[in-house]
């Protein structure tokens, strides 16, 4: 994805310092990560038409982890000391589901979950951001201090708008029809 110019990457899974600072060092160009060099000649180094790219690479990456598990809970301090992780996207199904409450990612205690960890991650001056389905709990997030909610899933939102299509044509096919010449 880098190679071909992602500038912001979300990992997901991430549960521990360690995997965040392999996650860093893959992602970052050398003498900073371990991230191969011949990308340099890739798409996103205009196929080694930009100058300093590595180093500009570096700098402008994005780099999003996403805790979504008890452990990930319990490591949270030790990954928010990572340098290089410039946020942390709170994935609240897969969290539910670590916490003993699969499909309910609005039980009491997994809202205190997800507040408290959004306050940590912006005490350690790292980003916020949160996956919300539902506007009360986009507004929820917002306020608990997230700077960033996505406020859907694109699949959702296109199987929401068929669902919406499809009633209005099913009632309209309900109704007596005009004969008509077609």
């Amino acid at each position: 994805m880098l190679d071909i110019g992602a500038r912001t990457l979300l990992v997901p899974m991430v549960d521990t310092a360690e995997q965040a600072r392999e996650v860093v060092s893959a992602t970052r160009y050398p003498p900073i990560g371990s991230r191969g060099v011949g990308a340099g000649v890739a798409r996103a180094a205009r196929w080694g038409r930009v100058e300093n790219y590595m180093a500009e690479a570096n700098d402008e990456l994005c780099l999003l982890i996403q805790v979504e598990s008890r452990t990930a809970l319990e490591n949270l301090d030790a990954i928010l000391e990572v340098d290089g992780i410039d946020g942390v996207f709170i994935g609240p199904a897969d969290l539910s589901a670590s916490l003993g409450y699969p499909d309910d990612a609005g039980h009491p205690d997994v809202q205190r979950v997800i507040e408290q960890s959004i306050r940590r991650i912006r005490a350690a001056g790292k980003a916020a951001g949160f996956l919300a389905v539902d506007p009360a709990m986009a507004e929820k997030c917002l306020a608990w201090g997230a700077n960033f909610v996505a406020v859907g899933v694109d699949t959702m939102l296109y199987t929401q708008a068929l669902d919406r299509r499809l009633a209005m044509f099913k009632s309209a096919s309900a109704q007596p029809q005009e004969k008509t010449s077609y």
